[in-house]
């Protein structure tokens, strides 16, 4: 297969890349580079350095004699977004090339727009595009367990089968999302399911857990291979934070008293749902969901996880919780899909023995303290970081 990767040089889109392009794919990625400016904008950086996108190219086809063609350019410039189907001529687009972070959209009025127009505009140019060029491109669009937020009942794939007044329909499941970055990811599943319902566009909306490690068998191959590995308040992951409080012998910063649960995932298995949902495209008109996760764990669970792996001494330390949530809440979710297609499951305590730890003794000295602690409010409409 022909597979387009936007957000090809981000934490998961690189990764991907490289193996779908060891799985026999001609792949090629597009970026604007965006993710590397907020490390400049942050004052923050990789705790693992990462290579340019051009330098990972030339060290892939290096190690595997495999090439990847580059793109650059930003998703919301429609020119440049019918420019590279045209070019390229896919038969899957994987979609990352979104702002990630949910705290970075709640720092300010400012982030907050600019994380809603990034998003939701290029993914609407992204279904122009390919309703233009070519509606047989399968989309495979990565949106986010956070979509759903923690409500009371069982969370579905997606849809929702439901009987009203003793009329029955199936419909999205209803979305609560805790950030105006996880507003984004729903608007966007809105326009792809408005989008193969009125043009019969195919699509794949996987809606992912929170990722955790840093290595796949493809960035191992090569130092110059090595994907991020966030650990900041804004950009980093809870576990990945966790990590590095341990192996430098900081207590565990938990947000409250930790009984938020969250789907979480193995970037290993990360890279495999990718592969399987191309593999297995989605049928001309269908709007297909699946909740792309493997475990699900509080917050305080994951802690503790952390520090019953850890070879030394690791203790947790409660904060006040910045972000607006239920602390204690029900956490059911159905994620079969990606599982029946043939994933197989890595577990968190096995990556957090075999690689997490021995990365972060690695590049320990590259640490920033002050970015472990959180600094965005979701309170407050505003925040200490001046508009330009």
């Amino acid at each position: 297969m022909r597979i387009l990767v936007l957000g090809g040089d981000g934490y998961l889109g690189w990764p991907t890349s490289l193996h779908l392009s060891r799985c026999g794919h001609d792949v090629a990625v597009a970026d604007n580079f965006a993710r590397r400016q907020y490390d400049f904008e942050l004052g923050v950086e990789s705790l693992v350095p990462i290579e340019s996108l051009q330098t990972r190219v030339a060290a892939w086809r290096e190690a595997t004699g495999a090439s990847i063609e580059v793109f650059v350019g930003d998703l919301t410039d429609a020119d440049f977004t019918y420019g590279i189907l045209r070019s390229f001529r896919p038969h899957a687009v994987v979609h990352f090339a979104e702002q990630r972070a949910a705290p970075y959209s709640m720092i300010d009025r400012k982030h907050a727009v600019y994380t809603q127009v990034n998003n939701v505009v290029g993914t609407l140019n992204l279904l122009y595009a390919i309703a233009e060029v070519d509606r047989d491109i399968h989309l495979v669009k990565l949106g986010t367990m956070g979509e759903y937020g923690t409500p009371n009942i069982d969370i579905e794939e997606g849809w929702l089968d439901l009987e009203y007044k003793g009329r029955k329909d199936r419909v999205l499941y209803p979305k609560r999302p805790g950030s105006f970055y996880h507003l984004s990811k729903v608007h966007d599943s809105h326009n792809i399911e408005f989008a193969c319902r009125i043009w019969g566009l195919r699509a794949t909306d996987l809606n992912q857990g929170v990722v955790y490690g840093q290595q796949t068998p493809e960035t191992a191959l090569d130092d110059r291979l090595a994907t991020r590995f966030d650990y900041d308040a804004v950009f980093g992951t809870v576990l990945n934070r966790f990590v590095i409080q341990a192996v430098l012998g900081h207590p565990l910063t938990v947000y409250g008293r930790g009984g938020q649960r969250r789907g979480i995932i193995d970037i290993r298995d990360t890279v495999r749902c990718i592969q399987l949902a191309c593999e297995n495209p989605a049928e001309r008109g269908e709007f297909r969901v699946f909740n792309q996760m493997t475990e699900a764990m509080s917050v305080k669970e994951i802690a503790e996880t952390v520090v019953r792996c850890f070879p030394g001494e690791a203790r947790i330390e409660h904060l006040d919780n910045p972000r607006v949530e239920q602390e204690e809440h029900y956490y059911n979710v159905t994620h079969t899909g990606l599982l029946e297609l043939g994933l197989t499951p890595h577990l968190l305590s096995d990556t957090l023995i075999t690689s997490l730890f021995d990365v972060t003794k690695r590049h320990a000295h590259r640490v920033r303290l002050e970015a472990l602690r959180p600094k965005v409010d979701w309170r407050r409409h505003a925040s200490p970081v001046q508009e330009t």
